[in-house]
């Protein structure tokens, strides 16, 4: 497929159209500073609540940090009040961000219970004044991210497409799923392609992009002018910065040796205990030891231990001896 053009999202303009997605609990700053590192052409903070936002609690300003090597950030932003959410994107305004996302997509049962995320996709109305608030709250260019609709009764994204140019959104992303799938069955990036047809802003292609040719693939099918990466980069946040080289004509990027994926790892946990703290951060970071290790010789049994200690020395201790091998072999 030919090399990807670079995207204009109002004054910001993104070289390389790969972006990793906004996912809770994993794409914290600790794990963004990382794949950007490597090359992303943009990163989207975890989904803050507004409401939380505008109270500043401590976990809504943890998520709203970002590192320089970020910018430009994008800032997701969930909730169902327009007014609240205006005044939460006023807020991440002042505070640097240079886009301001909103979520439309989240299908998570304590967000949509809460008339937000893809709840809103129900409520067209309602949308409609979210957006519209937002947009006119700040300077800032505003992003929408939705699913295909509720369910396959209901598959209204390509109108609400529409009504989003019209609220003065500059750029859609769509993950190939309805709310009601949740993350069962495959993303459908031909529906996506109805997206695109229904409007004139960037649309971006999202949902199961777990490798270079994964990429390609979705590109094709959807005709959109970007691609996201979520779950595919669990583990691998050198991921984005394959899937670039591979759409600029690059010459193929290597997956890190694992002597390097090491250091890596032990860089990720000391950024990690470092913003979390020493009891939450060595909770927060056992997925991420399950995601880096897994497929490796012993690694379930690893991680079964890892998951016991609460210890963050003993675990980087054990971590050093897991990986141990891999790295006499690369040293040899």
């Amino acid at each position: 497929m030919p090399a990807l053009n670079p995207i204009q999202v109002g004054p910001v303009t993104v070289d390389q159209p790969v972006i990793l997605a906004p996912m809770t609990g994993v794409t914290d700053g600790p794990f963004r500073k990382l794949v950007k590192r490597y090359g992303a052409g943009l990163t989207v903070t975890e989904m803050i609540a507004s409401q939380a936002a505008v109270r500043e609690t401590r976990r809504s300003l943890q998520q709203a940090a970002w590192d320089p090597i970020e910018e430009p950030v994008s800032m997701q932003l969930a909730g169902c009040d327009p007014d609240v959410m205006a005044e939460a994107a006023k807020l991440n305004e002042q505070r640097g961000a240079a886009i301001i996302d909103i979520n439309m997509g989240c299908p998570v049962k304590k967000i949509v219970n809460g008339h937000a995320g893809s709840a809103l996709m129900r409520e067209v109305p309602l949308a409609t004044r979210l957006m519209e608030a937002t947009v006119k709250a700040v300077d800032l260019p505003v992003t929408l991210k939705m699913r295909m609709g509720w369910d396959h009764e209901s598959l209204n994204a390509p109108e609400l497409a529409r009504i989003a140019e019209n609220a003065g959104i500059q750029m859609i992303t769509v993950h190939g799923r309805t709310r009601c799938q949740m993350y069962k069955g495959t993303a459908d990036w031909h529906f996506v392609r109805r997206v695109k047809e229904a409007t004139s802003l960037p649309v971006v292609v999202n949902g199961d992009i777990c490798s270079v040719e994964d990429a390609k693939t979705a590109l094709d099918q959807s005709g959109a002018d970007a691609v996201m990466v979520g779950r595919g980069c669990y583990g691998k946040p050198w991921l984005l910065r394959q899937i670039m080289a591979a759409l600029s004509g690059e010459r193929d990027v290597p997956t890190p040796g694992l002597s390097e994926q090491y250091a890596l790892i032990a860089e990720h946990y000391e950024m990690v205990l470092d913003v979390y703290g020493i009891e939450n951060g060595v909770n927060i970071f056992r997925k991420h030891v399950g995601w880096y290790t897994k497929g490796l010789h012993g690694s379930a049994e690893f991680r079964n231990r890892v998951n016991q200690e609460a210890d963050p020395n003993v675990v980087k201790a054990m971590l050093a001896d897991f990986y141990a091998p891999y790295r006499e072999r690369a040293a040899a």
